[in-house]
């Protein structure tokens, strides 16, 4: 008989070769820290199978749902998510365990011929087709577009990576953009031709992050997994979250936000960089942007405060989210999103 405490983990995930990739790197980190084996539970969600654009669908929840639904019927113990996917206000019954070191948060570009986004604008003659499935981005790369006194045609696309960097492939389309995190995870950063600076692009917010989550009647696994926590992206995200979430915005929304711990200001990446220890870490920087998908108006702004003095002050990084929203929003940036959450 199989003892509780030496079964296997089930962790759910979704089938895409990203979730699976990032849920194979948590479930060996789980599996050195707690000696149990770890099986991938694959769990179908609506957003998988529904072909329909984000923005038409919603985006808020749609590739959570079934994982959480999984969660609390006991079917699987613990599940990985796409910190960016998941809705902004956490359920009573399920614990956010852990959010471990974030990848490289920023948007890549991947273009015909190798080029930057600067390059595909430059012939006048001809209109860049950019393919992307986010309004965020969408209303970002025609500002940017924009204030290079250029234009792009940008093209709603859906699909997994694979998908999506075939349309330019087959020249269908002469870019896509892409988390870089995504990228890196399936080993195919080498392929993008650009990393887009959060000065044009802000990324989504708690884009490159994980989320860890199991039930809350869970204790014991969640004290485990909360030792793959990482207190300096959790603050990041929090604040980014809480943003969104003030903004009263869903995840599919035009809304970007970054959060830069400051003085080293490092991209927390595994592909280099400044190291955690370099420098004491003594503020946060968060930045915001809501726009219309054309580009023809954003709404950027920024704030600086403190960066939590423990891993259990959530209410700084919270209450900087939602300071800067209440700006944005005196601004004009409620009347800028296509999706309000309710």
């Amino acid at each position: 008989m199989t003892d509780s405490t030496t079964r296997a983990l089930r962790l759910g995930t979704r089938r895409s070769k990203l979730a699976m990739a990032q849920s194979g790197q948590v479930a060996e980190a789980v599996h050195a820290l707690t000696g149990r084996p770890v099986e991938l539970v694959e769990i179908t969600t609506y957003g998988d199978t529904s072909r329909e654009h984000l923005a038409q669908i919603g985006g808020t929840g749609v590739f959570v749902s079934a994982l959480r639904d999984a969660l609390l019927a006991g079917e699987i113990d613990f599940a990985v998510h796409s910190l960016k996917d998941l809705p902004t206000t956490q359920p009573e019954d399920l614990t956010l365990a852990a959010i471990p070191v974030r990848e490289d948060p920023r948007d890549a570009l991947i273009a015909r011929d190798g080029l930057t986004f600067e390059q595909l604008t430059a012939d006048e003659s001809k209109v860049a087709r950019i393919g992307t499935g986010s309004p965020r981005r969408m209303a970002q790369l025609n500002a940017w577009a924009r204030s290079l006194g250029r234009r792009v045609e940008t093209v709603p696309i859906r699909g997994n990576i694979d998908t999506r960097i075939g349309f330019v492939e087959k020249g269908e389309l002469d870019a896509v953009v892409l988390a870089a995190a995504g990228l890196t995870r399936i080993g195919r950063i080498d392929e993008a031709t650009q990393l887009l600076s959060p000065d044009v692009v802000l990324p989504a917010p708690g884009q490159g992050a994980l989320a860890i989550e199991c039930a809350a009647v869970n204790a014991d696994l969640a004290a485990r997994l909360a030792e793959l926590d990482d207190p300096d992206t959790r603050a990041a995200v929090t604040a980014e979250r809480s943003l969104l979430a003030a903004l009263e915005a869903g995840c599919s929304a035009p809304v970007g936000a970054l959060a830069d711990l400051s003085p080293s200001s490092r991209l927390r990446s595994s592909r280099g960089g400044p190291k955690a220890d370099e420098q004491a870490v003594t503020e946060l920087h968060l930045r915001g942007v809501v726009g219309t998908t054309d580009g023809n108006t954003l709404v950027q702004m920024s704030t600086t405060g403190h960066v939590p003095a423990s891993p259990d002050d959530v209410a700084t990084p919270l209450n900087m989210g939602r300071e800067l929203a209440a700006e944005m929003l005196a601004k004009g940036a409620a009347g800028l999103m296509g999706e309000r959450a309710l």
